[in-house]
């Protein structure tokens, strides 16, 4: 799962591309050190072949003699690393150190003006590397060949060795500095992308008018961004067509309903117009509940302070006539003082009619529906029915839920409405169980602190 984020991504390949960068690099310039020490190595070697060509004169015969100076020829006296030997245009050693050396020299071609390189493994104990290469003298051409042993470069090989170890502990150090770099500044440039989809995980059916912003996005999310939000263009437009068509099919039926009802109401019969009217009546109800999720819908609530006794005493008296015919009663509990939320008061009417609707109809007949205003914004609502089982605790909240038990009134609306009516004035509805058997819905408002005149104001 880690390597399908971007930004895990972007940090391997750019580990990989840091690691492989570095390990060239490396090479490279541990090659050039070796390469630039073979050059000097070689410059140095060329150097004593000019200054041994220079040396070079005629003795009182007007033969070809190798007269150094003294530094030199101490310095080739004192030195067991040095080798040289000196040859006239017809292959006659000058002067050869040691002589040992000379004798092997003899035995080789003259140089020519390119430099020819050698390797001897015979001359004592010691390797020597060295070159032969014809130069112009004061008195003419002679063939020089110099050469030192493998050991003379001892602080050339100490330096380089120093080299190679420093670059094998800073390369790595060098690589994670860059990388850590390399992965803020990926960070940094994925901020943007974060913060959309922070945005797009916010969105939901209660919250279609939300785009997301394509302000400073790379060239490459920008598209994506677009075309999400043309989506979502198009999910609104299905959701405010779907709302309005539930709004107006609901108010459609109202008035036919109401006929229907009234007609009922009026007539004589047996038992079966009995349950015609309780078929109309769970019709009304659905009618009525799918116009308060349309306006829950489609209306932005407007919160004023209100005072929830007012609200639950009105809601109660309301509802009681409702109940008495259906063997249940309703009962009204009020705190002593006035419970300031704030809130909109048909929404919360609305809400406590659902929960009471849902509390008197599975509620046994004889049953008793309590209201209860506590003074801390809450208001609850219990019931004395069978309760509800855990395993449809998670789900009794949702649209159209109507649990096992198919049989009950309504199409699972009232206590959607009532959550999503909850989550409309940043509140929440709680449900546990009745001590006595039943259950006990609690819708928590945020408390809204006023003073006692400022209450008798708005209340007026």
């Amino acid at each position: 799962m880690r390597f399908q984020s971007l930004q895990v991504r972007l940090a391997v390949r750019l580990a990989a591309l840091y690691v492989v960068a570095t390990a060239v690099a490396a090479g490279i310039l541990i090659y050039q050190a070796y390469d630039t020490a073979a050059s000097l190595h070689d410059r140095e070697l060329s150097l004593r072949s000019e200054d041994l060509a220079r040396a070079v004169s005629l003795d009182n015969t007007g033969l070809l003699q190798l007269k150094l100076p003294p530094k030199l020829a101490s310095a080739y006296a004192a030195s067991t690393d040095d080798v040289f030997a000196v040859r006239d245009a017809t292959g006659r050693v000058l002067a050869a150190s040691p002589p040992e050396f000379g004798e092997q020299v003899v035995k080789w071609p003259l140089a020519k003006d390119d430099p020819s390189y050698f390797h001897l493994t015979n001359l004592g104990s010691t390797d020597y590397y060295g070159l032969s290469v014809e130069l112009k003298s004061p008195v003419g051409p002679v063939s020089v060949s110099v050469a030192r042993t493998a050991g003379a470069n001892d602080l050339v090989s100490s330096l380089l060795r120093e080299f190679v170890f420093d670059v094998a502990w800073v390369s790595p150090l060098f690589m994670l500095a860059t990388l850590a770099i390399g992965i803020f500044v990926v960070r940094g440039g994925l901020k943007e992308v974060r913060e959309v989809s922070r945005l797009a995980a916010a969105i939901g059916p209660d919250s279609t008018s939300i785009r997301l912003p394509a302000a400073n996005l790379p060239a490459e999310i920008k598209p994506l961004v677009d075309a999400v939000n043309h989506a979502l263009d198009r999910l609104e437009r299905g959701f405010l067509a779907q709302r309005q068509f539930t709004a107006n099919a609901a108010h459609q039926l109202r008035t036919p309903l109401a006929i229907v009802t009234g007609a009922l109401d009026s007539m004589q019969g047996n038992g079966e117009l009995s349950t015609l009217r309780t078929d109309v009546a769970r019709m009304n109800r659905l009618v009525e509940q799918l116009l308060r999720a349309a306006r829950l819908d489609a209306v932005l609530l407007e919160l004023e302070p209100i005072d929830l006794n007012e609200i639950a005493s009105s809601v109660v008296a309301t509802m009681a006539p409702w109940a008495i015919p259906q063997g249940r009663t309703i009962a009204f509990v009020g705190a002593d003082g006035p419970v300031w939320v704030k809130a909109n008061g048909n929404a919360v009417a609305d809400a406590i009619r659902n929960l009471v609707e849902n509390g008197v109809t599975h509620s046994p007949p004889g049953g008793e529906v309590t209201v209860r205003v506590h003074e801390n914004g809450r208001v609850s609502v219990v019931d004395q029915g069978c309760g509800v089982i855990s395993e449809d605790r998670e789900h009794i909240f949702d649209r159209f839920w109507r649990g096992k038990d198919r049989r009950t009134e309504g199409a699972g609306l009232g206590l959607a409405i009532v959550q999503e009516i909850m989550k409309a004035h940043s509140g929440r509805v709680t449900l546990e169980d009745n001590v006595g058997g039943g259950a006990v819905f609690t819708l928590v408002f945020p408390l809204q602190s006023m003073h006692h005149d400022q209450a008798e104001i708005i209340h007026s």
